[in-house]
């Protein structure tokens, strides 16, 4: 599929990759990131915390094992576009139902292929996330330019909304759970529901701008504070919100959901030069010393120098220092930035879902 037809990706500080066209044909904008995870490109593909993202896997041959039906973490593909090495034509796995290059296609996804992803990954670490423009319509760089000025940084922009649910609904209809969990959409992964409802909760997913009148109203045992898009602190009503219940009910956050409970605590985010992607980042838990090595997709963090007295350092990411974890002392609520449902990823941290239980049932 579109083997033989060129394409274009252009940086927003003006290096040029050249290379095939993959998936769909068209063109596409958004911040150009990088995945090392050597497997799970499905679960990347689909994950909503990449709205408005550019993807690049790391590992040379993407599509291997093919595409199926169950392995999605929300109802669509969520990445603005896909960058890879090599595809595998001819997948070769009992499940596989299509190609990865058809996949794309079929949902209108712009992607790039052929081209020295390990050059493009180095670049983004030595000078940085950006902007880049991909396009197999338009190869010429100085129109491609006047494009790529007109999108938005990644910074400011508030994404949630982009990808929550419109509506409240219940994701497991058999509620035979011994807990009820109020789930905030802010982009929220399947599996993190998935992991929920095996260890007994049974959920209730709401939109991202619900509020704290609302959440006590339906007077949940805990309350959890999904992963997602865009930078944290422009997600004002989602602070506000976490800011009056806190203290009230358990609370438990995953990377986005990690970022605002900090802020609704007093603490500031940053962006970081490149963030974190893929499925095998070490992680140090402060309270017992372990190493866990974590699934991680995130461009932010939190400053773990403006963390308030009542709030400590949980978990620490061992490549650089920055925050993985933070607990309140004085009021049930924790989070972490790392993904504990994985998908893909290890599953050296889903203990912590039995921790948000063990919360609940105090």
């Amino acid at each position: 599929m579109n083997n033989n037809k060129p394409a274009i990706l252009l940086l927003g500080d003006g290096r040029i990759f050249h290379g095939g066209a993959f998936g769909s044909i068209g063109e596409t904008t958004g911040e150009v990131c990088f995945n090392t995870g050597m497997t799970g490109y499905q679960e990347i593909l689909t994950d909503p915390s990449y709205c408005r993202q550019i993807v690049t896997m790391t590992a040379p041959h993407i599509g291997n094992y093919g595409v199926n039906p169950d392995d999605v973490e929300s109802d669509r593909i969520q990445v603005a576009g896909f960058v890879i090495k090599e595809e595998t034509n001819i997948p070769s796995n009992w499940r596989s139902t299509q190609s990865i290059s058809s996949y794309l296609y079929d949902h209108g996804i712009v992607g790039i292929k052929n081209i020295d992803t390990r050059a493009l990954t180095r670049h983004i670490r030595d000078e940085g996330a950006m902007n880049c423009i991909i396009s197999s319509i338009d190869l010429d760089a100085v129109s491609l330019k006047e494009k790529l000025a007109k999108i938005p940084s990644m910074a400011g922009l508030d994404l949630a909304l982009e990808v929550t649910a419109k509506n409240s609904y219940t994701w497991a209809k058999n509620k035979t759970g011994k807990y009820v969990v109020a789930a905030i959409d802010y982009g929220i992964k399947r599996n993190i529901l998935r992991l929920l409802e095996g260890y007994g909760c049974n959920v209730t997913v709401f939109p991202a701008q619900c509020t704290a009148d609302e959440l006590l109203k339906f007077n949940p045992d805990g309350i959890l504070l999904s992963n997602g898009p865009g930078d944290p602190a422009a997600v004002t009503y989602g602070i506000d919100m976490v800011k009056k219940i806190l203290g009230q009910k358990p609370i438990f956050g995953i990377c986005l959901g990690h970022q605002i409970l900090a802020l609704a605590l007093g603490a500031k985010t940053y962006k970081l030069k490149f963030g974190h992607r893929g499925i095998n980042h070490p992680v140090r838990n402060n309270e017992t010393g372990t190493i866990e090595i974590t699934s991680q997709n995130h461009g932010f963090a939190v400053d773990l120098d403006s963390l308030p007295q009542n709030v400590i350092s949980t978990h620490v990411n061992l490549n650089d220092g920055t925050s993985e974890g933070i607990r309140c002392k004085d009021i049930p609520a924790f989070s972490v930035q790392y993904h504990p449902e994985a998908s893909p990823g290890p599953h050296d941290s889903r203990y912590l879902f039995q921790q948000f239980v063990d919360m609940m049932h105090a």
